[in-house]
């Protein structure tokens, strides 16, 4: 049995001690980190690596940043999506470890562009969520088991937010976002923590304003899509709330799933 979990640190360097705090008493095999902010260079990689884990690092300055960390070797890293060279931004990183292709992905948020001083975050927003779907169909080619999971900046339906009319017209709800997620279910990738759990208003992010994570004022963005393989391994899925109960924590929690594959026959 592998754990494979996600995570929004909000700030790799600042969270540090929460993250390896949990590291050390989850003991995840695979743990993909999104909103890292920092450079590359500046990723601890030591604290991870003195805890027996490889780490691959797409890293950006006081923005974005992904990375892959895991018990065994990642082979065959991508470090963009496919599909415009120009995107300098770090949002994603791919790669193959325990047999499973994963990727760590922190999807655009989208919503500057209800801000008439920008408007181009949401068209941007939309066009890289076609541009994973289109991703997404090739890996299926492959027949491999594959994970994209990470901060989708994306609620799937009015169950996973706290209050719907909050976020009338939001990124993160409007019913062009929500159809290219579909579009992405229809490709036969299933979410991993929804496929097992029914429960309504269960979340991973709550804001740091208004006590929300006191109040439960909370949203489900942070997810887990298995392509037809890896949901076929699946024996569990769950929120780790307790991490964003610390001090100084991120606003998002860990998500993670479990799959029936053996260690030394996968490393």
């Amino acid at each position: 049995m592998i754990k494979i979990a996600t995570w929004n640190v909000n700030s790799i360097n600042k969270r540090l001690p929460n993250v390896l705090e949990w590291i050390r008493e989850a003991s995840p095999d695979v743990l993909l980190l999104q909103e890292l902010k920092t450079v590359a260079e500046k990723f601890p990689y030591l604290e991870f690596e003195e805890l027996g884990y490889h780490v691959e690092v797409v890293g950006q300055k006081s923005y974005n940043g992904v990375a892959l960390i895991s018990k065994a070797p990642i082979t065959d890293v991508i470090r963009e999506l496919p599909g415009d060279s120009e995107d300098d931004h770090a949002r994603y990183v791919e790669g193959t470890t325990f047999g499973v292709r994963v990727a760590s992905i922190y999807l655009p948020n989208g919503n500057n562009n209800y801000n008439k001083t920008d408007a181009t975050k949401f068209p941007y927003k939309l066009k890289w969520m076609e541009r994973l779907n289109a991703h997404a169909a090739a890996l299926l080619k492959t027949e491999q088991p594959t994970i994209l999971a990470g901060d989708f900046n994306l609620i799937p339906t009015d169950d996973d937010v706290f209050d719907p009319r909050r976020f009338d017209g939001s990124a993160h709800t409007h019913a062009a976002s929500r159809d290219r997620y579909r579009a992405l279910e229809h490709l036969g990738y299933n979410e991993a923590w929804r496929s097992l759990n029914k429960e309504a208003h269960v979340y991973s992010y709550w804001d740091y304003q208004k006590e929300a994570y006191q109040h439960n004022n909370g949203i489900r963005i942070d997810l887990m899509m298995l392509s037809p393989q890896a949901a076929d391994l699946l024996t569990a899925s769950a929120i780790d709330k307790t991490p964003r109960g610390k001090e100084s924590p991120s606003d998002h929690t860990p998500v993670y799933c479990e799959l029936d594959i053996h260690h030394k026959a996968a490393a």
